[in-house]
């Protein structure tokens, strides 16, 4: 019998930045890679790594260390590629810990001391027993303009594909 607190439990995937473990609604997660090769793109902010190719998709990637300046605590890392506004980014993290569920009591809202820009970037603080998780808000992960500078460069790379030339 499924009882009332885990039906409005959600799943999470939860992956390490540094010391610290952020979350990702599961629904929202495609596949984790191992890292691949990366493209380089002219002009991007620090944090925009460039683009991978996966399967025939270019597929812009995000350096959550660089993001939220974090140093790495590790000489690995992983892509989590995510549903991000109808289309797909890698996320690059550490490294991928687990799936937990998480009840609505066990999250959160972002404490008030998180105002603006940062503050944008959180969905909520998760609770499990001991542990605290950084629930991230997937969709405000980039600006409007860091998404219309990386569609541009997303057009550049594809219309040099088939010349040899890269971006």
């Amino acid at each position: 019998m499924v009882s009332e607190k885990q039906k409005d439990a959600q799943k999470y995937a939860v992956f390490k930045i540094g010391e610290e473990d952020f979350g990702v609604e599961i629904n929202s997660v495609v596949e984790i890679l191992s890292t691949q090769k990366v493209h380089s793109i002219p002009d991007l902010p620090d944090f925009l790594s460039g683009v991978i190719a996966v399967r025939g998709q270019i597929i812009p990637l995000l350096d959550l260390r660089k993001r939220f300046a974090i140093m790495s605590s590790s000489k690995k890392e992983l892509i989590i590629v995510i549903k991000y506004d109808n289309e797909k980014i890698g996320v690059l993290v550490d490294h991928v810990k687990e799936i937990i569920s998480l009840g609505k009591d066990e999250i959160t809202s972002p404490p008030a001391i998180f105002k603006g820009l940062k503050r944008k970037y959180l969905a909520g603080i998760g609770k499990k027993d001991d542990r605290v998780i950084i629930i991230l808000n997937v969709d405000d992960l980039l600006t409007s303009e860091e998404r219309i500078m990386l569609e541009e460069a997303e057009e550049v790379l594809v219309e040099d594909a088939g010349t040899g030339k890269t971006a």
